[in-house]
């Protein structure tokens, strides 16, 4: 069992995009998942959706990113709008009842002018 995080690169602030955390192995959509962002000296849980299929967010990212399940493709998407400098991160998918508290390797984000 293993997860796959895609769609990280580099943007201009105020521009989007869009991540996505594959899960192979197991049905995704029967697990709660946790978006971690880690920058030099920070970690921070960002977007999460829980068992019952409630979505939360950090204040740091609330009414800019979004959760949403794409359970044909076993997939969890994290969209992300009007980025900043500050989340510059590599983003990682975490799905803490899977295999021992599952991570996958993580998609880096630069937002740069």
């Amino acid at each position: 069992v293993h997860v796959v995080e895609s769609g990280g690169g580099l943007v201009q602030p105020g521009r989007s995009l869009r991540l996505s955390c594959t899960a192979f192995g197991f049905k995704f959509s029967e697990h709660p998942m946790t978006w971690l962002r880690h920058s030099p000296g920070k970690r921070e849980s960002v977007a999460s959706f829980s068992l019952n299929g409630n979505a939360y967010y950090a204040d740091s990212v609330r009414g800019r990113f979004t959760l949403s399940r794409d359970n044909t493709k076993n997939m969890v998407i994290l969209q992300m709008n009007n980025l900043k400098v500050e989340d510059t991160a590599t983003y990682q998918c975490n799905v803490p009842d899977v295999a021992n508290n599952l991570f996958g390797k993580g998609t880096q984000v630069t937002v740069s002018s």
